[in-house]
């Protein structure tokens, strides 16, 4: 049937990286152009780059970096290595330096000795580094998660970053965050070696969700088609979720006509709603809601890190400046925040700190401030201050 060729044609374009993500080439001044331009330039110039691409999760970072190597490694075959880590595996930088030998040797047909020291793997890397320089050829280091490397004495990425200051080597640091403060997380030694360039990513504004065109035109321009854009955009308009919306959305195409109805962009914005977290948060106690929103408070004033008892110095502030009823003992608060972490709403930010006890270790939260704020007034206990706290009022 000719509307089963038209669902299977949308659902492999909306699957092709490569199709959703083209609109980014079609932007002379855009963040493709002037990435593409500063590795092509440190080819052609035989020099040393770093860059940091900064935005929200989903919108195109990774993609736009995937689109522009596999482009230049058409255009310089056999000059260009790549290299990938990402900080939720590789943050620890005996780990790190390891995986950036194993590549190296892979990319470059070498055995790869599963028994080399630190040391050895530290010096092989600096060693390709100049070599592959006096051969000609580039070596691009994409850190995904690149806030997670900063942690700890940043060993890694001062050894890179230094081994990149000799005239011999040939590379580009390429460092993919969701964070906007991530080069303000390095240390002044390795600061110094970086060369602060960075390109922002920013989500899709109403307008270029409309440019997605797999609408017939009478929907784009139907009133109530934009609420519903509105909605979505409202919670997350990266590019990966409205992929995500237009993939439920052709899941409810009308197979007679071949079409799709403004009722089947209902029925999926009400999937997209159906969101996990916020299943969590139905059997939240008020207790629990309080810890989540002294979390987000403090995540709001950009402090790297905070831990259960800084997380209970703001409840303490929140209930003297407020004097409310819910305030309950450290003992009880502290049972709160381990069953939180059991139900997976906020996590440890280190599992290297196991040793420490559980109010000390460095926690993060695992909710965004909209699906917080639609956790608590689902909530029909929930009192009325939290939501005034959510939207960060001050205390009097």
């Amino acid at each position: 049937m000719a509307s089963e060729k038209a669902l299977d044609f949308l659902r492999r374009r909306l699957c092709d990286s490569s199709f959703v993500y083209s609109a980014f080439k079609s932007t002379p001044a855009g963040n493709y152009s002037k990435l593409k331009f500063l590795i092509s330039n440190t080819i052609t110039e035989a020099c040393n780059n770093s860059v940091l691409l900064l935005g929200p999760r989903g919108c195109g970072k990774g993609a736009v970096v995937d689109m522009i190597l596999e482009e230049l490694k058409g255009e310089f075959p056999e000059i260009i290595s790549v290299v990938r880590l990402n900080g939720l595996l590789h943050s620890d930088d005996n780990f790190a330096v390891k995986e950036i030998a194993r590549q190296l040797c892979m990319e470059h047909k070498l055995l790869f000795s599963k028994m080399a020291s630190s040391d050895d793997n530290s010096q092989f890397m600096i060693d390709m580094l100049r070599e592959c320089g006096l051969a000609h050829k580039m070596i691009i280091f994409v850190l995904d998660e690149f806030d997670l490397f900063t942690q700890g004495k940043q060993r890694l990425l001062y050894s890179l970053l230094d081994a990149m200051q000799t005239l011999t080597s040939q590379s580009v640091v390429i460092g993919i965050s969701f964070r906007l403060d991530a080069d303000q997380l390095l240390e002044k030694r390795v600061r110094s070696r970086f060369s602060h360039r960075k390109l922002l990513f920013t989500p899709l504004s109403t307008e270029d969700m409309q440019s997605f065109d797999v609408k017939p035109k009478n929907i784009l321009g139907d009133k109530k088609f934009k609420e519903i854009l509105d909605v979505l955009s409202s919670v997350d308009n990266t590019i990966s979720n409205i992929c995500r919306f237009l993939y439920h959305a052709i899941s409810w195409m009308h197979f007679e006509s071949g079409l799709l109805t403004l009722d089947g962009f209902k029925n999926a914005l009400s999937c997209m709603q159906r969101q996990p977290m916020l299943d969590k948060l139905q059997d939240a106690s008020i207790l629990e809601f309080y810890i989540l929103v002294c979390m987000n408070r403090l995540g709001s004033r950009e402090q790297n890190s905070f831990n259960f008892n800084s997380i209970m110095k703001e409840y303490k502030a929140i209930q003297d400046a407020y004097k409310t009823s819910d305030n309950y003992s450290w003992s009880v608060c502290l049972r709160a925040f381990e069953h939180l972490i059991e139900r997976e709403l906020i996590s440890f930010l280190d599992n290297r700190m196991r040793s420490l006890s559980i109010e000390y270790r460095p926690v993060r939260l695992l909710l965004s401030s909209q699906e917080l704020y639609q956790g608590l007034k689902s909530n029909a206990f929930c009192p009325a201050i939290l939501l005034k706290l959510l939207n960060h009022e001050s205390y009097r």
